[in-house]
């Protein structure tokens, strides 16, 4: 009987013992499967600061992308208002140029209605005057008036003779002369008067066009 209980002693130290050992060999393997983990987490854990380095970065890059996006997108609309603004002042351009084009063939019209009545006029005022030859009459007349100055001063100087009967006659001639000065001045006279007429006529005609 004691045999016995010896030998189930033995069976369980040995039964403990291998427990143990196997225990141990577990927890030995645990620990080695502990530190695998461990060191895969620590991997790990650096993987996810360099893809968060890497996000942050990307997010970085991004928000810069969108800040040049926006930039390209205001400066693209200041291009368009300007092209806008630019088709506008074009526009506006082309009607002043046929604005002016239109006022330049007008204006072109009434000169040339102008020159035909300036040239019409001229042509009759020609025509008068090879008709009536007014302008050689005038011209006579006047150099007639200097001539006729020139004998009144000599006619002076022969009334400083003290012979009666010349400074009568001197004195009929020189009452001549006025009269003859006087008819020419009348002339004269005559001949501005229908020249005035003329210019009045001419400017007239100027005020019309």
């Amino acid at each position: 009987m004691a045999k016995q209980d010896t030998s189930s002693l033995t069976d369980a130290i040995k039964q403990v013992a291998q427990q143990q050992l196997s225990q141990t060999s577990e927890i030995e393997k645990n620990k080695k499967v502990l530190f695998n983990l461990q060191n895969e987490l620590h991997e790990l854990k650096t993987q996810i600061a360099s893809v968060s380095a890497e996000t942050k970065e990307t997010e970085r890059q991004i928000y810069q992308q969108d800040a040049a996006i926006q930039t390209t997108k205001l400066q693209c609309g200041n291009l368009e208002n300007q092209i806008k603004s630019l088709h506008t002042e074009n526009v506006k351009l082309k009607f002043d140029i046929e604005a002016a084009q239109e006022d330049f063939e007008e204006q072109m019209i009434r000169y040339n209605e102008y020159y035909a009545k300036i040239k019409a006029h001229k042509d009759s005022l020609r025509e008068v005057e090879s008709k009536w030859s007014f302008m050689t009459e005038l011209n006579e007349k006047r150099d007639l008036v200097k001539k006729l100055k020139t004998m009144k001063e000599e006619l002076m100087q022969d009334l400083q003779n003290p012979e009666g009967n010349l400074m009568k006659q001197v004195q009929e001639d020189i009452t001549n002369l006025k009269d003859k000065i006087i008819t020419v001045k009348e002339s004269i006279i005559e001949k501005t008067c229908f020249l005035e007429e003329e210019k009045k006529t001419h400017e007239n005609l100027r005020k019309e066009i």
